[in-house]
Protein backbone atom coordinates (compact mmCIF):
# COMPACT_ATOMS: atom_id res chain seq x y z
CA UNK A 1 0.00 0.00 0.00
CA UNK A 2 2.76 2.20 1.17
CA UNK A 3 4.29 2.03 -2.02
CA UNK A 4 1.31 2.43 -4.27
CA UNK A 5 0.83 5.91 -1.94
CA UNK A 6 4.47 6.88 -3.65
CA UNK A 7 4.13 5.76 -6.82
CA UNK A 8 0.84 7.77 -7.45
CA UNK A 9 2.64 10.72 -5.23
CA UNK A 10 5.77 10.41 -7.58
CA UNK A 11 3.24 10.39 -10.69
CA UNK A 12 1.46 13.41 -9.21
CA UNK A 13 4.76 14.82 -8.47
CA UNK A 14 5.76 14.27 -12.21
CA UNK A 15 2.45 15.57 -13.80
CA UNK A 16 2.82 19.05 -11.35
CA UNK A 17 6.89 18.79 -12.89
CA UNK A 18 5.86 18.53 -16.65
CA UNK A 19 3.26 20.94 -16.44
CA UNK A 20 5.30 23.47 -14.86
CA UNK A 21 7.94 22.91 -17.53
CA UNK A 22 5.28 23.61 -20.41
CA UNK A 23 4.29 26.84 -18.40
CA UNK A 24 7.90 27.84 -18.44
CA UNK A 25 8.02 26.89 -22.26
CA UNK A 26 5.38 28.51 -22.91
CA UNK A 27 6.78 31.68 -20.95
CA UNK A 28 10.32 31.50 -22.55
CA UNK A 29 8.55 31.33 -26.34
CA UNK A 30 5.90 33.99 -25.12
CA UNK A 31 9.25 36.25 -24.48
CA UNK A 32 11.11 35.40 -27.46
CA UNK A 33 8.12 35.88 -29.41
CA UNK A 34 8.29 39.79 -27.71
CA UNK A 35 11.47 39.93 -28.17
CA UNK A 36 11.46 39.79 -31.84
CA UNK A 37 8.86 42.06 -32.54
CA UNK A 38 10.55 44.48 -30.55
CA UNK A 39 13.43 43.78 -32.60
CA UNK A 40 11.59 44.35 -35.62
CA UNK A 41 9.79 47.32 -34.97
CA UNK A 42 13.47 48.91 -33.92
CA UNK A 43 14.83 47.60 -37.24
CA UNK A 44 11.61 48.80 -39.04
CA UNK A 45 12.25 52.71 -37.44
CA UNK A 46 16.14 52.21 -37.99
CA UNK A 47 14.54 51.17 -41.69
CA UNK A 48 12.56 54.44 -41.67
CA UNK A 49 15.14 56.93 -40.20
CA UNK A 50 17.74 55.58 -43.11
CA UNK A 51 15.28 56.30 -46.24
CA UNK A 52 14.43 59.63 -44.41
CA UNK A 53 18.16 60.47 -43.65
CA UNK A 54 18.91 59.36 -47.63
CA UNK A 55 16.09 61.22 -49.08
CA UNK A 56 16.76 64.72 -47.17
CA UNK A 57 20.97 64.11 -48.16
CA UNK A 58 19.23 63.71 -51.84
CA UNK A 59 17.20 66.92 -51.41
CA UNK A 60 20.05 68.76 -50.08
CA UNK A 61 22.11 67.22 -53.18
CA UNK A 62 19.51 68.31 -56.02
CA UNK A 63 19.30 71.89 -54.33
CA UNK A 64 22.76 72.50 -54.48
CA UNK A 65 23.00 71.10 -58.13
CA UNK A 66 19.88 73.30 -58.57
CA UNK A 67 21.57 76.44 -57.53
CA UNK A 68 24.70 75.54 -59.74
CA UNK A 69 22.93 75.09 -62.43
CA UNK A 70 21.04 78.59 -61.98
CA UNK A 71 24.53 80.53 -61.16
CA UNK A 72 25.89 78.61 -64.48
CA UNK A 73 22.56 79.62 -67.00
CA UNK A 74 23.13 83.41 -65.33
CA UNK A 75 26.59 83.33 -66.28
CA UNK A 76 25.90 82.19 -69.48
CA UNK A 77 22.80 84.80 -69.92
CA UNK A 78 25.51 87.67 -69.27
CA UNK A 79 28.20 86.54 -71.45
CA UNK A 80 25.55 86.06 -74.36
CA UNK A 81 24.38 89.48 -73.54
CA UNK A 82 27.77 91.19 -73.58
CA UNK A 83 28.88 89.51 -77.42
CA UNK A 84 25.30 90.59 -78.13
CA UNK A 85 26.22 94.14 -76.98
CA UNK A 86 29.29 93.97 -79.30
CA UNK A 87 27.61 92.75 -82.33
CA UNK A 88 24.88 95.27 -81.89
CA UNK A 89 27.40 98.01 -81.01
CA UNK A 90 29.68 97.56 -84.22
CA UNK A 91 26.52 96.59 -86.40
CA UNK A 92 25.28 100.50 -85.05
CA UNK A 93 29.12 101.53 -85.75
CA UNK A 94 28.90 100.59 -89.38
CA UNK A 95 26.02 101.49 -89.71
CA UNK A 96 26.61 105.29 -88.62
CA UNK A 97 29.80 105.21 -90.56
CA UNK A 98 27.57 104.37 -93.87
CA UNK A 99 25.59 107.30 -92.96
CA UNK A 100 28.00 109.35 -92.46
CA UNK A 101 29.80 108.95 -95.19
CA UNK A 102 26.89 108.47 -97.83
Amino acid sequence: MELIKQIKDAEGEAKGIVEQAKAEAAKIVEDVRAKQAQELQLAEEQRKKAIAEAVAKAEQAGRKEVEKLKAKAAEQKQQLEAKARQKMNACVDKTVRHIVSS
